[in-house]
């Protein structure tokens, strides 16, 4: 590596740390302003408790600022770089050197690149590894909260409901389960419900035992209405939900903290609504579109932000600020239209790839003509 390079990838770098300690520390402080009072519910417990539950609940949520922010750090730490090589005319002495400003903008994008790995890492592995924890509200204490579930849908298609559901002893109170088959690809008929005072998960058999099941079978005979056959004992329920899996659900956006297979797994499963399948399909694409997005909003800035004038430093700024909030802007309505139907169709597919189709020719051509 040149001395020229380790320079420029150095200033890149602590921009690039300091930028990430800004904007998070911002929201992070933004946050725990407006919801302080919800955290001082537990003050009981006392001074370490409370300070120990803050810890622990914005360790995990900075997970979520940097998937969101991960862009905007990366542009923020260019200009931070190169703002200062032309605040003190180094770029007029690399041109003059015979080195061209593309090669100036190399190791920026080289350690970009590079960084967008830890985006694929942070969407990947650690939020999904992370989502109980940051479906926690303020003023909950982990594993210490109650829900109510209605019409919860399971890989086989069958509807769990219970009054309550304990977290802290993985416990469903007075649950209903109502049981049943595809009739069609649209259509699904029951066959049954199973009744029980309590559901204990059991980690080690992965199903949930029942205390005073009970199940009744909806059987049809061959030109007959459908019977109601006699109540048998059910001792166990079998299902892919696990005590993990209900908190997570009852988010609104739950799906958007799932890994790509876990998509891919919800997608084929029996009984997901046409729209909840546009959505798992979206967040599956947005895992390959949204590092493309984050360095084409990089390209598209970087060849406004390469100026060799100091007077025009803070319109190349202005510009390069406005390029990247354009291009938020347009991915955040894209993944609001990708559930909208369309000409009787639903494309979630096309529309999380229109930002990459929109701002990727903006940035060749500037790239291409930019002078040198």
């Amino acid at each position: 590596m040149k001395i020229l390079d380790r320079y420029i990838a150095k200033n890149f770098l602590i921009g690039y740390f300091i930028t990430f300690c800004v904007l998070i520390g911002l929201v992070l402080m933004i946050d725990l302003f407006v919801n302080i009072s919800e955290f001082a519910e537990h003050a009981d417990l006392g001074a370490g408790a409370v300070m120990r539950n803050i810890v622990e609940y914005y360790s995990s949520q900075i997970t979520l600022w940097f998937r969101d922010l991960a862009g905007m750090i990366t542009v923020v730490a260019a200009t931070f770089s190169l703002a200062r090589l032309t605040y003190n005319n180094e770029l007029v002495a690399v041109m003059a050197s015979g080195v061209s400003l593309k090669r100036v903008m190399a190791p920026i994008i080289f350690l970009a690149f590079c960084l967008t790995g830890l985006l694929v890492f942070d969407q990947e592995v650690a939020i999904p590894r992370l989502a109980p924890q940051l479906v926690r509200s303020h003023d909950a204490l982990p594993g210490q909260r109650t829900y109510n579930l209605w019409f919860m849908t399971d890989a086989d298609g069958a509807l769990i409901c219970t009054e309550r559901f304990d977290e802290n002893t993985q416990t469903m109170y007075k649950p209903t389960i109502i049981l049943r088959e595809p009739k069609n690809e649209v259509v699904f008929r029951v066959t049954g419900w199973i009744r029980a005072d309590e559901a204990v998960y059991n980690p080690e058999t992965k199903r949930w035992d029942l205390k005073n099941g009970v199940i009744q079978r909806i059987v049809q005979e061959a030109g007959q209405e459908e019977v109601m056959v006699a109540e048998h004992r059910a001792v166990a329920f079998e299902t892919d939900i696990t005590p993990q899996d209900i908190p997570l659900r009852q988010q609104e956006d739950y799906k958007a903290l799932l890994s790509s297979a876990q998509l891919a797994e919800l997608a084929r499963k029996r009984g997901t609504r046409v729209r909840d399948q546009a959505e798992f399909y979206l967040h599956k694409h947005s895992r390959i579109t949204k590092p493309i997005i984050n360095m084409v909003m990089l390209l598209v800035a970087l060849p406004v932000l390469v100026c060799r004038d100091p007077k025009r430093l803070k319109s190349a700024i202005m510009s390069s600020f406005g390029i990247t909030g354009a291009c938020f802007v347009v991915t955040f309505v894209c993944e609001m239209m990708a559930t909208e139907v369309f000409f009787d169709r639903i494309r979630p597919e096309l529309w999380a790839w229109a930002p990459v189709f929109i701002f990727l020719p903006i940035a060749i051509i500037e790239i291409d003509g930019m002078k040198t």
